[in-house]
């Protein structure tokens, strides 16, 4: 039975003027109902009118990239890449071709892809902000559903839990279904979808381990949010390296003058915050305040690192001299920073140019449809072996 107007309204629990005003985007209607409405119209899978359920599996010239923070550089450079693989695919000349070597070279990229010509078209960028909201991230790929959206690229963590992760993938395969390429790049496999993951889990290993190498082993950690999925790989990676070196999840050592009751389950040497320099700053305060013993900081990437080194100066500590610290994903400033930040490094424009190729077909899926992009240990000024006892 074709689903109406009517019904969406008797779903959300507004009129049909409600909905139509929503659909439009011309009228101003308050957030919270603009939410409910479009989660009936997803949940109903109401296509607008007669005209564009025909055209449903029709592809525009749009291209949607969704981000969590495009002032973040983390999302900035990524988008920036996917976006430079939006203009037209000029095949090389013939005589550049070897004999049974496809266009493209050895990136496997081609002037056309499975959906044909139009592929080498130019296409429109329009990236989305989602300020880490899972319902803003669902909202955006209805709209990108109406505009019948050549491709979607979704950077960056996802939500960590079942619910959001279930109507991600249903809006996934309703995307793929309606003709629409579906690539995720630096954010974990969803069925239909190509994706790209990066190695949070190995890199975070790693770090931890370069730092235990090193002989430090009291090190706190500064985390990101913890309903994120790159929060939880690169913690795991930690804690595993931990585990390896028989330490258990670190907690503050407990004091002569401390109640052993209260110390029985102490807090272990992790604080959880945003992915920014005053939650760095404030982290970096927290933990030293836990465990003055501490000798190293691994921070959630380079900008929450940027703000511990701050704190650390502050204390009137030397970097890496009395506190070493550790950043994640090599981010443009941190060679730059004074002392130049040890960390791992992500190639955030390789994997944004290569998801861009494959949202347009220009590149051969990965075998699965899932590749790994690998991280690689980046070894700065930060970190030194801990300061010896009693100094």
């Amino acid at each position: 039975m074709t689903v109406t107007l009517a019904d969406v309204a008797a779903r959300a629990g507004v009129s049909p003027a409600t909905v139509s005003r929503v659909l439009s985007g011309n009228y101003p209607v308050a957030e919270a109902t603009r939410a409910r409405v479009l989660r009936a119209v997803d949940d109903l899978d109401y296509v607008v009118n007669g005209p564009a359920s025909a055209l449903a599996a029709a592809n525009s010239d749009l291209v949607g990239i969704l981000v969590n923070d495009i002032a973040d550089p983390f999302f900035g450079i990524m988008a920036g890449a996917i976006q430079s693989e939006m203009g037209p695919a000029a095949p090389p000349a013939a005589d550049a071709w070897g004999p049974g070597q496809a266009p493209g070279g050895p990136q496997g990229r081609a002037a056309t892809g499975p959906a044909g010509p139009a592929t080498a078209a130019e296409k429109l960028a329009v990236v989305c902000n989602t300020n880490g909201s899972p319902e803003r991230e669902l909202t955006y790929l209805t709209l990108l559903q109406r505009q019948r959206a050549a491709a979607v690229v979704l950077t960056g963590s996802a939500a960590d839990g079942p619910e959001h992760t279930e109507r991600l993938a249903a809006k996934v395969a309703r995307l793929v279904a309606a003709g629409t390429r579906v690539v995720l790049c630096g954010r974990p496999p969803v069925p239909g979808a190509l994706a790209l993951t990066f190695d949070n889990r190995g890199g975070a290993r790693r770090l931890t381990e370069h730092l235990l190498t090193l002989g430090h082993r009291r090190v706190g950690y500064i985390a990101g949010p913890a309903e994120r999925t790159t929060t939880r790989h690169r913690l795991e990676g930690h804690l595993a390296a931990l585990a390896a070196h028989g330490l258990p999840a670190q907690a503050p050592e407990a004091q002569p003058d401390e109640d052993p009751v209260a110390a029985a389950e102490p807090p272990p040497l992790v604080v959880h915050g945003a992915y920014d320099r005053a939650s760095g700053y404030d982290a970096a305060c927290e933990l030293l305040r836990r465990e003055p013993g501490i000798t190293a900081l691994v921070a959630a990437n380079d900008t929450v690192a940027l703000g511990a080194c701050a704190a650390l100066r502050d204390m009137g500590l030397s970097i890496p001299r009395d506190v070493s610290v550790t950043g994640f994903d090599d981010l443009p400033f941190s060679a730059d920073a004074a002392p130049a930040l040890s960390t791992v490094r992500l190639p955030l424009y390789e994997a944004g140019a290569r998801a861009g190729r494959l949202a347009l077909g220009r590149e051969a899926p990965p075998p699965g449809g899932v590749a790994m992009i690998r991280a690689e240990l980046m070894i700065r000024d930060s970190t030194a072996p801990p300061p010896a006892p009693g100094r």
